[in-house]
């Protein structure tokens, strides 16, 4: 080897050796959620430390203005003032990934709430790309989930992105835990964002129950700073892409993508965003289908995403629940009008539909199905006659069937918490209603 290039070898051994001294800030202002620094040299999205008296708290570079680092915290900075010392990391968001992560309960950042050391050395970054859309294996195959009215009428695809749109207190956390019961998905991947804290216990061991032992549950309560419940949401799906690149298929299900575009929302006004519609910042919009088409199938594995959406008031047009329903590949609707009626699930048929089931089905099912559904869109529309008497039978062979066969079909849809009806039973009875 020759001088010179000795000298280089020599020389970039010593460089990689060496520790540099870092460059910190120290905290100017706080406002709101926002924390100014001046410094540390760092990079959008790069974690950094507040350096209280007692602990570090973690904090993420969200933006920079006039000459100053504005930073979000991801965990409690009270005892921060004027002049605390500011660390960068000079890396950004991570999550540990490995199998033996099935069964355990995570925070928003993919830590441990449950009590149980988490022995995983590999790390999955927060932010990645999706799947090349060339890449991406076609939706051939159906996923069932084990609630008939979503398995005969609404068949979701391996692969498929769905959501679940419904006011609050219509069941939307009893039907997730029955799908994660029931699915045939090979690991189930829940966050649960904005939760209620009572609720979180309630759902993992009411709803959820023996599906637990196949699931990654990722919780980021409604008391969290923003930060961390937006974070929730790419933690959760960064686990499902893990396991969906050892070729599982997973079931991905959020709770809810409202509460975590409220979450964006706080971030994006705080660091200045001018407010758009209802309030949600340009981010909000530019977000949902970047993290949205990270589910869906690549080349080895496959992400079926089911998002609830909680809908404001109950307008089904409100500007989240229009932004996601343009972006998923069907939607199951719950309406407030069966749940008072004791139909549970209160799946309103008619008003759901899933894109891909005409690709995922047999010509049998999807034909009995559109016969199924002609007979309650002909009983819908003749209702209000029927209630008051008006309808005289004879009139309307469609309506005459729909009427014989209205109590068959809400048996059908109905469905107890502790059923678990198998793909081929559903289709099988579906066929058969579907021929009387």
């Amino acid at each position: 080897m020759s001088e010179p290039a000795k000298f280089l070898r020599q020389f970039k051994e010593k460089l990689n050796s060496t520790e540099f001294p870092k460059y910190n800030g120290k905290i100017v202002r706080i406002v709101g959620l926002t924390v100014e620094s001046i410094g540390p040299d760092a990079f959008l999205g790069e974690v950094c430390e507040v350096d209280l008296e007692s602990r570090k708290a973690l904090c993420e570079v969200v933006g920079f203005k006039d000459g100053r680092v504005l930073l979000m915290p991801l965990e409690n900075i009270s005892g921060a003032k004027h002049g605390t010392l500011v660390f960068g990391t000079s890396r950004q968001l991570g999550v540990a990934v490995g199998e033996d992560m099935l069964g355990r309960i995570l925070d928003g950042l993919g830590r441990p709430i449950d009590g149980r050391p988490l022995t995983t050395s590999k790390r999955y970054p927060l932010l990645r790309n999706a799947p090349h859309p060339l890449k991406r294996m076609r939706i051939t195959e159906p996923l069932p989930v084990g609630v008939r009215a979503i398995d005969g009428f609404i068949t979701i695809g391996k692969g498929q992105r769905i959501g679940i749109f419904a006011g609050s207190g219509v069941g939307k956390s009893t039907l997730l835990g029955m799908i994660a019961r029931n699915t045939i998905a090979d690991v189930n991947v829940i966050a649960l964002i904005g939760e209620r804290g009572r609720e979180v216990r309630e759902f993992i061991e009411k709803d959820l129950g023996e599906g637990l032992k196949r699931s990654v549950v990722v919780v980021s309560t409604s008391d969290q700073p923003a930060l961390l419940r937006a974070k929730a949401l790419y933690t959760a799906t960064s686990i499902a892409e893990f396991f969906r690149d050892l070729g599982y298929n997973v079931l991905l299900m959020v709770d809810s993508l409202t509460r975590w575009a409220m979450a964006q929302r706080e971030i994006g006004l705080a660091i200045g965003e001018p407010p758009t519609s209802r309030g949600y910042p340009p981010s909000v919009f530019a977000g949902l289908p970047s993290i949205l088409e990270r589910a869906g199938n690549s080349d080895k594995g496959s992400i079926t995403g089911i998002y609830t959406v909680l809908v404001e008031a109950d307008d089904f047009n409100e500007p989240i629940s229009d932004t996601v329903r343009s972006i998923v590949d069907g939607h199951i609707v719950l309406s407030r009008r069966l749940a008072e009626l004791n139909h549970y699930p209160a799946i309103d048929v008619l008003a759901s539909i899933s894109r891909l089931m005409i690709d995922v089905v047999s010509e049998e099912h999807l034909k009995a199905s559109r016969t199924l559904r002609s007979l309650m869109a002909a009983y819908q529309e003749a209702k209000d006659l029927i209630d008051v008497g008006a309808y005289k039978p004879g009139s309307n062979e469609l309506i005459d069937k729909a009427i014989k066969m209205k109590s068959l079909l809400d048996a059908f849809l109905k469905q107890d918490i502790g059923e678990k009806p198998s793909f081929e039973e559903t289709v099988s009875t579906l066929v058969k209603l579907a021929s009387m």
